[in-house]
């Protein structure tokens, strides 16, 4: 079995000099649980009682290593062969200790160069909540339950295919365990796992634990407790990719109708895909110059600036697509979806030419909630790699994607001196830090910075 030490360096990566502050504060937690008659609320007593004393960074990083030592534990707990109602707890008590799990002791300040060995002892219990009575389904069971569940919810189709992923994943994780034995503790293990050793983005665990949540919440009638002892993924800031006017021109050049035509748009607009793809012709309003967005992320409307180039161009298109529709009027094919429960409030509307998609697919397909045979916009995929393509035709050596155009939508703007709060509406931000990370690309902000390499 790997030893603590040996996981923190190879597993978690911990650098090799903070490896005995790690497992100093593991053991001096240890001593602190022994008089403590709450052990559910221990670690958070614990990191409480650190505060006073010692610096922010030493607290953060006593939290971090009593998460990690949570999860080794639950880690080679797994990898037993004892059925999984013997399984120790993560944070029990156990009788053998980990082989090398020996640290350095320190009275009041962490290890530096002490020369006895102290042997680490394993965090207390924390007692999972019982399994509701509900929750005694099998797994062949639980996807419908989902499933049903979330169009009860009226969540998107993307929502529902992401959620079932996630919990396939989690299925795997735990080996097609007993869903009436699920506890709280297999997805906090589930969510450090993926931090630790699959090394996913914060925003990554962030999606997993929301369906997860779900899982727990609507099909086990299961809520989960403080999430203290789970591994966080590092959030580290990431400038995104901005293309200049000229690289946007050159990629264009290689683009061509439909595709040159909504990548022209949502670089004009600042939209993102999805919603671009999901525009429909009542949306457009040429009087005004802009675009409203329907549901876009969070489910809020608003409204973009449409360009006046861009708007003749979108007139003829619409003429295309107008002849399409009709073509499918006299065909008897079923009108487009409708978001929500219009389709069954307004049963016709589906078939007005208001309702049609702006980018409808060339080809019919089965809706997969209704299945029926419909048209659908465009396929998200199908303009990605165009574009994908165009700029490797241009010889840009940027990971630029679809996605690219709506950051320099951005920073033009802000390059334009536009202010930051009429960006932040129409990009759709719901807070305007989320705006602020394009300041820190946009060249107008540095061209009174004069490089110290200029007057050498």
């Amino acid at each position: 079995m790997q030893s603590f030490p040996d996981f923190l360096r190879e597993t978690a990566h911990v650098h090799e000099k903070r490896l005995p502050h790690f497992q100093w504060w593991v053991r001096l937690y240890t001593n602190f649980a022994k008089f403590q008659k709450d052990t559910d609320g221990s670690v958070s007593s614990f990191l409480s009682s650190l505060e006073p004393k010692y610096e922010d960074w030493q607290v953060a990083q006593a939290r971090q290593a009593l998460r990690l030592y949570s999860y080794y534990q639950a880690r080679n707990s797994l990898k037993t062969d004892r059925p999984t109602a013997e399984r120790t707890h993560p944070l029990t008590p156990q009788s053998a200790q980990p082989k090398g799990s020996e640290i350095k002791p320190s009275s009041s300040q962490p290890p530096s160069a002490q020369s006895h060995v102290v042997r680490l002892q394993p965090l207390p219990a924390v007692h999972p909540r019982p399994a509701h009575p509900a929750a005694s389904l099998t797994w062949a069971a639980v996807e419908d339950r989902v499933i049903q569940r979330m169009r009860l919810m009226h969540l998107s189709f993307r929502t529902e295919k992401s959620y079932l992923s996630w919990l396939a994943r989690f299925r795997s994780f735990v080996h097609e365990k007993d869903c009436a034995a699920l506890t709280e503790q297999d997805l906090k293990d589930f969510l450090s796992f993926l931090a630790v050793e699959r090394k996913v983005a914060g925003a990554t665990q962030k999606l997993a634990f929301n369906a997860l949540l779900f899982f727990y919440r609507y099909v086990l009638d299961l809520e989960i407790g403080g999430l203290s002892t789970v591994v966080r993924s590092k959030i580290g800031r990431r400038l995104p990719v901005v293309l200049s006017k000229e690289e946007i021109r050159k990629a264009f050049s290689h683009l061509e109708g439909t595709h040159l035509l909504m990548a022209t748009i949502i670089y004009g607009s600042g939209m993102r895909l999805q919603e671009c793809l999901s525009l429909r012709v009542k949306d457009v309003d040429f009087s005004r110059n802009c675009l409203t967005i329907r549901g876009g992320k969070g489910n809020k409307d608003r409204e973009t600036v449409l360009s006046e180039k861009v708007g003749e161009r979108l007139k003829r298109h619409l003429e295309t697509v107008r002849a399409l529709f009709d073509k499918d009027r006299m065909s008897s094919v079923a009108g487009v979806s409708l978001p929500g429960a219009l389709d069954r409030k307004y049963q016709k509307a589906g078939e007005e030419w208001g309702w049609f998609w702006v980018f409808p697919s060339a080809n019919l397909c089965i809706d997969p909630l209704t299945r029926e045979v419909r048209r659908y916009h465009v396929y998200t995929t199908t303009l990605q790699k165009a574009f994908r393509k165009a700029v490797r035709e241009a010889g840009i050596t940027k990971q630029a994607t679809i996605h690219t155009l709506r950051h320099s939508f951005a920073t033009h703007l802000i390059e334009k001196g536009y202010d930051i709060r009429t960006i932040q509406e129409l990009l759709g931000h719901s807070d305007v830090s989320t705006t602020m990370i394009y300041t820190h690309v946009a060249t107008r902000n540095k061209l009174g910075v004069a490089s110290p390499a200029d007057s050498l």
